[in-house]
């Protein structure tokens, strides 16, 4: 049987429907004030914060606190809260799976609560009066920021101020190699798994989900063809243990914590739907007949919705427009 977390599923519910920035070109949706965060310890030094908005995974130990994503922006104190009770170690790195605001909101705030390490020996340096370092890949900072004169998407604060623009970035925190790893084209432009090699978790930002069809954000490059990549890329890095279940973990963008199994059923839907959609274009299917088709049906029960940000005509339609597109 499957292990399960009940009280991470209904706290995590439908939490795409928390809010994206209206810059960021998504309609917000408001997540309430009073939101309920609960932690999970997942493995070796890694935590799960549920609630804040999208997942939020927490690595503690010598050398400070890191955090992948930091939720919401009216969520920033909770957050905080949490990772005292986890850490009386200096928040001195935040790493960005992607640009969107229920992940990326409360980077000012959890920052600026850190600090940065001088050097690279952290044994007795002393930090720096400036907040902890933000790592993206650069297509996050591109989105968030603006030229000169004009109105930036995100208040500059959010910004990442380390940025890769090759396929990894690796660093070394906590006794642990960390790879940030670029999946081109998937949920957004800018996105990037991160798997933290030690402790054995892979945190897979809006590419993996669990509550919903993947999203695709085609104003901000994403593709479905780049969704079902990042899968099979977390797929390929995840090792599971006996009889398939736990071994390398995945937390998700948004839902329960999941095992390997779990990623190859949610690429198995993507990939069956983006076939079946494709062969409708290839018999010429308008995008109103390839809707009325149906083409997700059957998966329909478990991630279908026809309310929210995200409903299931926008998944064909994005899919639909992702398969129809020229191939640059």
């Amino acid at each position: 049987m499957k292990r399960t977390f009940p009280w991470i599923a209904q706290s995590a519910g439908r939490m795409l429907a928390a809010a994206l920035f209206l810059s960021c070109g998504w309609q917000a949706q408001a997540q309430q004030n009073n939101a309920e965060l609960h932690v999970l310890h997942v493995q070796g030094n890694v935590y799960m914060i549920v609630g804040a908005g999208g997942n939020i995974a927490v690595q503690t130990g010598k050398d400070g606190v890191l955090l992948v994503d930091t939720g919401l922006a009216q969520n920033a104190d909770k957050v905080l809260a949490e990772v005292r009770k986890l850490s009386n170690g200096t928040i001195r790195t935040i790493i960005n799976t992607h640009v969107h605001a229920d992940h990326t909101g409360g980077n000012a705030k959890i920052s600026a609560a850190g600090s940065e390490i001088v050097g690279g020996n952290f044994a007795g340096q002393v930090a720096r009066a400036s907040p902890a370092v933000i790592i993206a890949h650069e297509n996050v900072l591109n989105r968030m920021s603006a030229p000169t004169g004009k109105e930036p998407a995100m208040p500059s604060g959010n910004w990442p101020v380390d940025t890769y623009f090759t396929n990894e970035k690796d660093i070394f925190f906590n006794g642990e190699a960390i790879q940030i790893l670029h999946i081109p084209s998937a949920h957004t432009d800018g996105d990037s798994i991160v798997f933290f090699r030690r402790s054995d978790v892979i945190v897979a930002g809006d590419i993996f989900l669990t509550t919903s069809y993947p999203i695709v954000d085609l104003a901000r490059g994403g593709n479905i063809q780049g969704v079902i990549n990042g899968l099979n890329r977390i797929i390929s890095l995840a090792i599971p243990a006996e009889k398939q279940e736990g071994g390398t973990y995945v937390i998700p963008g948004h839902g329960r914590l999941c095992d390997q199994a779990d990623v190859v059923e949610y690429r198995d839907m993507a990939t069956i739907i983006r076939d079946r959609v494709q062969d409708m274009i290839k018999k010429g299917m308008t995008l109103e007949q390839v809707k009325a088709a149906k083409p997700t049906s059957d998966y329909d029960p478990i991630y279908g919705t026809t309310t929210g940000f995200w409903t299931t005509d926008m998944f064909v339609e994005a899919v639909y427009k992702s398969l129809s597109s020229p191939k640059k």
